[in-house]
């Protein structure tokens, strides 16, 4: 599976990159599966992943939560929640 991944905010300063692509299956093949994989696979994600803490994730744009089935060719963002004032 071809996927292209995202990050935004302060998850793409600790994590220290703004994209990647993943080119490999993971299980569940949801938003869910996808964080999951990216941690395993990447410790700097799980790392920032814990230091930002709860994660909010789009898929091709439409935002999105950890059921959320991720297709071949989507785009996934993720990025902390936003507040505004």
């Amino acid at each position: 599976m071809k996927v292209k991944v995202r990050f935004f905010a302060s998850l793409k300063e600790q994590f220290g990159q703004d994209s990647l692509e993943v080119n490999s299956a993971f299980s569940p093949a949801t938003v869910g599966g996808l964080r999951t994989h990216l941690c395993a696979q990447y410790p700097d994600f799980a790392k920032a992943v814990s230091e930002v803490g709860r994660l909010r994730a789009a898929v091709n744009q439409d935002m999105a939560d950890d059921e959320t089935p991720v297709g071949e060719q989507a785009e996934v963002a993720f990025f902390p929640p936003v507040t505004g004032g």
